[in-house]
């Protein structure tokens, strides 16, 4: 905080903005209360003595505010909410007080930023997101549809289900209920749809991974079992495309949530399930890529494979050749 006048803190909603800012010289406590739009409170912002330091909780609003704010020359953070300390018997929380309370713990230096990705980085994130979203869509109607069959006693017995002679299987089956016939062709109608959006969506972001900038370090990572372009583009961008952030592969495993917890007090000390901090997305396509190379490799393996991969992105000298970009097919 060396040079700053004044601490401001927001509380923002989608349809609300609290402020509170703190005079660091005289304690003098300055509040207003804004709508949605984010001009009033960047001429607010600018119009206190300066220098300003401004912060608010990372949220569903996203990162509009600190964009505006930045680019109007005011110093602002976007917190982890998860990190702001918050007494233990409080009862009592109002958009007011926790304004000021942002205020003040930034005073305090106790909060803890998080990176803003660069808006075309976040906007490639959006895409792989959407993707990600539909996969989940076509898993739970799939599922729908097989639990409709396995009511009506019909399980498949030609291999694999969800491949081509799966899909014709599905196609050929009858009920004898005008109305189990509509729910059944919904449910097929739904599955069709949502393979179509994933594979048009994979197909998109598979010439995105292609960008001069993404390439690089997507084709260092497809170097390793169990991961290819679109886990190698999701993890690049899910870490906002800064990998040098991390000064050790041990800082990355505690922000993608892979480490144990632990509770420790006095003489004793216990470690539970991992932290699962982070980014939700990130760790789940890790976790895939560990159960791709599952055949291949054991446990320990498989360890030691993730840790190698972590440090090739570190380490310069270990870092191989990444190969020269191929031509996107028409």
């Amino acid at each position: 905080m060396t040079g700053t006048m004044t601490s401001a803190g927001l509380d923002v909603h989608a349809r609300s903005i609290d402020a509170a800012a703190v005079c660091i010289a005289t304690g003098e406590v300055t509040r207003r209360r804004f709508g949605a739009a984010p001009e009033p409170v960047i001429g607010w912002l600018k119009g206190l003595p300066g220098p300003v330091h401004a912060c608010y909780e990372a949220g569903p609003t996203g990162f509009g505010l600190h964009r505006r704010a930045v680019a109007a020359g005011i110093r602002m953070e976007v917190i982890a909410p998860s990190k702001t300390p918050r007494a233990a018997g409080e009862r009592i929380k109002t958009d007011r007080k926790d304004a000021e309370l942002l205020a003040r713990l930034l005073i305090a230096g106790q909060l803890t930023a998080v990176r803003v990705p660069a808006a075309r980085m976040e906007a490639r994130r959006e895409l792989f997101r959407c993707h990600e979203q539909v996969r989940g869509d076509l898993m739970r109607a799939r599922h729908r549809t097989s639990k409709m069959l396995l009511r009506h006693g019909r399980v498949f017995s030609g291999g694999s289900t969800w491949t081509q002679r799966h899909r014709a299987w599905l196609a050929r089956e009858q009920f004898d209920h005008v109305e189990s016939e509509l729910a059944f062709g919904d449910y097929l109608a739904t599955v069709d749809a949502a393979a179509a959006r994933k594979a048009a969506l994979a197909e998109r972001l598979s010439r995105v991974a292609l960008e001069p900038d993404l390439w690089p370090t997507v084709a260092r990572l497809r170097a390793f079992r169990g991961i290819d372009t679109l886990t190698a583009l999701g993890l690049h961008l899910e870490l906002g495309g800064d990998w040098a952030r991390f000064k050790r592969p041990a800082q990355l495993s505690a922000w993608l949530g892979l480490i144990p917890s632990l509770h420790q007090s006095g003489e004793s000390a216990s470690h539970g399930a991992i932290t699962k901090t982070g980014s939700l997305y990130a760790r789940r396509l890790l976790v895939e890529a560990a159960w791709h190379d599952r055949s291949r490799s054991s446990a320990s393996a498989s360890a030691r494979l993730g840790l190698s991969a972590i440090s090739t992105l570190y380490c310069p000298a270990q870092a191989r050749t990444a190969p020269p970009l191929p031509t996107p097919s028409s």
